[in-house]
């Protein structure tokens, strides 16, 4: 089985002290979380430099919420993957939803994001998500598909080897809505089958597909019943060390 992965997206939040003061909290308790689950902050670029620090030597691992696709140049406000990883990353989102909604991340620009975070030595977060009205007009499945080709066609299978997909419902985002354990798992489903039918079937059994909107530790449980939910991208509750533990620490097949 897959081990979980349990991100916590902090977005912009925190200065030093409170972002220090929340990793201290969660370290405190990591001994909490079963040893075979991967834990993975996602602070906003300020606070990588002083959280590397912080966790080096611990369970923890940093990650960062987004890159530029250049290694280095005349990119003013970019930070490349080579940046963070010597800032003491091992991960990066690509494709979050409040980035293709608020800075108009998409097509070609992700998938040249992607890849950028691979030749950094990165392993990016490829998150993936339709809107209410999509998944009202009922194109869930073409927009994931859509999706799903947009940052991945043309990578060859080693390399996927290195990516984590996360479906992120963008009506599920910050709004306290949370899909069902079968709606998720259904969605989740279907981006393995595409795993296997773009990859093969190694890669597709291989990838960690993990499920991100409004997770919370009341839920947590419930959904992670899906054999194809692999971890959990927590927005909110991550800002909490009691809330985002309690997520952690969830029971594996069982409501």
């Amino acid at each position: 089985m897959r081990p979980l992965l349990i991100a916590g997206n902090w977005k912009m939040h925190f200065g030093r002290a409170e972002g220090l003061a929340l990793v201290d909290a969660l370290l405190a308790e990591a001994a909490s979380v079963p040893a075979e689950r991967e834990l993975l902050v996602l602070p906003p670029f300020t606070l990588l430099a002083p959280l590397a620090e912080r966790l080096r030597g611990t369970r923890l691992r940093l990650g960062a919420q987004d890159l530029h696709w250049e290694a280095k140049g005349a990119y003013t406000g970019g930070v490349s993957g080579p940046m963070l990883r010597d800032a003491g990353c091992d991960y990066v989102l690509v494709g979050h939803s409040e980035r293709r909604l608020h800075f108009g991340d998409r097509g070609e620009a992700l998938a040249r994001k992607l890849r950028a975070a691979l030749n950094s030595g990165l392993r990016p977060i490829y998150c993936l998500g339709e809107s209410l009205a999509e998944r009202e007009e009922g194109r869930t499945g073409q927009v994931l598909a859509g999706q799903f080709d947009e940052g991945l066609a043309g990578l060859e299978a080693a390399a996927m080897r290195g990516v984590t997909l996360a479906y992120e419902p963008v009506w599920a985002i910050g709004t306290g809505r949370t899909a069902t354990p079968e709606t998720a798992q259904q969605a989740h489903a279907g981006l393995r089958a595409r795993l296997a039918a773009a990859f093969g079937e190694t890669i597709a059994r291989e990838t960690r597909i993990l499920y991100g909107g409004s997770v919370k530790a009341e839920n947590a449980a419930a959904l992670l019943q899906g054999p194809d939910l692999d971890g959990a991208l927590v927005g909110g509750a991550s800002l909490s060390a009691e809330a985002f533990l309690g997520i952690a620490r969830a029971p594996r097949g069982a409501a």
